[in-house]
């Protein structure tokens, strides 16, 4: 049985942001994620989520200037410090709101840094991270983000984000697979997740184009959320996209709609 949790970043806009935890169990989640905890206090976020009854699964890592158009920290040549900084914002978060994960966003390092050289940066940070988080028990993940969207992004396919985790080498490394992301870059989805299953450690979707909820564009949920079924997978499903509607008007895949495609697609 697949488990969704609610982006409350993307989802549920409706409502300020420490209400929103209670408006996605109030839509029939039971857990919730998010891009950037650190705009309210983590006791804040902690009542918050208590109070609604909900798990939260998942959160980044601060990126630097990344969500603004900036190169971002991690796989930056010369932001190590500024990365260690992070994390340990990241870090004493965590031991607040307990996340299953938190997510490294590899960042768009620019033509002026030499690649190799990211990708040694990326993984001395990765295992940096890996090590600080095992400490306090929450995972560590990495996801590939399109390179459409986002040119120049360090890490835009599966293979990069695995390899990233492999030149890290800690344990405590997993992938992040967003099904939007990955269709735009590289489609073959259902058997991607089926051949690294074992490596993922959060998945999160949007339909494409346009980044909407599932039914909008061409991705079959019906048979992505019938294989996710079927797989030995532990860890939650994320919608992470951007409402056409209200929230509350865009969730017949959680009510139903998709969950029926799944069983007769199997």
């Amino acid at each position: 049985m697949i488990r969704f949790s609610a982006n409350l970043s993307m989802l549920f806009r409706e409502v300020p942001e420490l209400e929103r935890p209670a408006a996605a169990r109030r839509a029939g989640f039971e857990a919730v994620e998010m891009q950037f905890p650190y705009d309210h206090e983590a006791v804040q976020w902690r009542a918050a989520l208590d109070t609604a009854g909900v798990e939260l699964v998942l959160y980044n890592i601060p990126a630097g200037d990344f969500m603004t158009g900036g190169q971002g920290l991690a796989g930056v040549p010369g932001r190590e410090d500024a990365f260690r900084e992070a994390v340990a914002q990241a870090a004493q978060a965590a031991r607040v709101l307990r996340p299953r994960n938190v997510n490294v966003l590899a960042g768009c390092p620019g033509p002026e840094h030499d690649r190799e050289r990211c990708l040694d940066t990326l993984a001395a940070n990765l295992q940096y991270a890996a090590r600080v988080m095992a400490d306090i028990g929450v995972g560590v993940v990495i996801e590939a983000i399109n390179s459409v969207d986002r040119p120049g992004y360090l890490i835009d396919r599966t293979q990069a984000a695995l390899a990233a985790i492999d030149r890290a080498g800690h344990p405590n490394l997993r992938l992040q697979y967003d099904i939007y992301h990955m269709q735009v870059m590289e489609g073959d989805l259902i058997r991607t997740l089926r051949t690294h299953c074992a490596r993922i450690g959060h998945i999160q979707f949007a339909d494409n184009p346009g980044r909407h909820e599932p039914g909008t564009g061409e991705i079959h949920f019906g048979h992505v959320f019938a294989a996710l079924d079927q797989l030995p997978y532990d860890g939650f499903v994320g919608a992470e996209y951007l409402p056409s509607r209200r929230t509350e008007d865009t969730l017949d895949w959680l009510q139903g709609g998709f969950r029926r495609s799944a069983e007769t697609a199997r």
